[in-house]
């Protein structure tokens, strides 16, 4: 159900600046983005979105392409890196096409992790809704996040409480998770006898915890995900030639989720703080159990024992004794929590609502100071 709101809204999207939509390389924000264009549209809103050239959506909307430098992913820099201006960057084109149309929008909604919409909100007249894609990675991102926190906090709004927890002042801030629409993807009562894990192969994700877990059970393991870090694969690959893997590609969803229905269980093995996991829900969806290290967002979504298992994180042992523990989960209970949980409405009316409040809140302000 749509939220009860009289108004449409003209909304602009800034998508990440890491990667053109479509390409894999900004992970679940591309994914996310999408999602929630299509559902602002369904409920009357128009959304126009701003992203890197070569981008593809799936989404009946405009897209403006910017040109430029892309920027590097923070997740792939030091915690103490600094930031540096990139000339020629979409990045400042990006904020420069927003600075002279904004007057055509009510908002903007910003998924890019990166300083410059963080510094900017002074001198932009209509609101920005900072949905933060990450956790805590870069002293100087810190920096710009938090003190927007405690200038305007109800502009920031995280996907799990557990990403929040990783800035000060966060408890100012939004919790509104995610959603995916749960039509697209298909349950599977039946299993057959495999595992799936799904990244982007890179060593943040973890993948060699699920290769080494699946040698030890002797069940076959399906890899989906963008070849992000080469060297890391062939990594892999070396150490553990006897391992039965099977790399399947960067698939779309649609691929994606019929290998994912038929498995017996989703492995995710990140060795970082995820702000949320998207595919945790893609697997629920599909009725598969996701076992998972109890550790970032994902820990927030299984239910232990009831939906999946939570694994301490790096703990090899314990992750194999939850893959043969998998039958005991219901596979039904895992696509029921989806549905009600995690449903692009759900999702919809938490960021509807939000866009909401900060226009009353924005009006009320121009009022005050008048």
């Amino acid at each position: 159900m749509a939220a009860t709101q009289p108004n449409s809204l003209r909304l602009l999207f800034a998508s990440t600046l890491v990667g053109a939509i479509g390409s894999g390389i900004g992970g679940g924000v591309e994914f996310t983005l999408q999602n929630l264009a299509r559902e602002m549209i369904l409920r009357g809103h128009m959304v126009h979105i701003l992203a890197p050239e070569g981008s593809k959506i799936e989404v009946d909307c405009p897209i403006i392409a910017i040109t430029g430098k892309l920027q590097p992913s923070i997740q792939q820099l030091n915690r103490d890196t600094q930031i540096t201006i990139i000339s020629n960057s979409v990045l400042t084109r990006m904020w420069e096409f927003i600075g002279k149309n904004q007057s055509n929008y009510h908002l903007i909604v910003n998924f890019a992790y990166d300083w410059l919409p963080f510094y900017l909100f002074p001198f932009i007249n209509i609101p920005i809704a900072h949905m933060v894609s990450m956790g805590s990675l870069s002293k100087e991102m810190d920096d710009f996040i938090e003190q927007t926190i405690i200038r305007l906090p109800s502009t920031i709004a995280f996907h799990t409480k557990t990403q929040a927890q990783t800035f000060q002042f966060s408890s100012k801030c939004r919790i509104v998770g995610n959603g995916i629409n749960i039509k697209d993807y298909q349950y599977c009562e039946k299993p057959d006898n495999y595992l799936v894990w799904v990244a982007r192969i890179s060593p943040e994700k973890g993948l060699e915890d699920a290769v080494i877990a699946a040698k030890h059970t002797g069940i076959p393991l399906k890899i989906m995900g963008l070849h992000q870090d080469k060297f890391y694969w062939e990594s892999i690959q070396q150490n553990y030639p006897d391992a039965q893997v099977e790399y399947l590609g960067f698939l779309t969803i649609r691929e994606m989720q019929l290998v994912l229905r038929r498995s017996r269980g989703y492995l995710m093995t990140h060795r970082w703080s995820e702000a949320f996991g998207m595919t945790a829900i893609q697997s629920l969806a599909c009725g598969v159990p996701v076992i998972t290290y109890n550790q970032g967002g994902p820990a927030e979504i299984v239910r232990h024992g009831q939906t999946g298992w939570l694994v301490p994180s790096g703990n090899i042992a314990e992750l194999v004794k939850a893959i043969n523990n998998l039958d005991k989960i219901d596979r039904l209970a895992c696509r029921q929590q989806a549905e009600a949980e995690y449903s692009i409405q759900v999702y919809g009316n938490l960021m509807e609502n939000w866009f909401y409040d900060l226009l009353s809140e924005n009006r009320a302000s121009d009022e005050t100071r008048f």
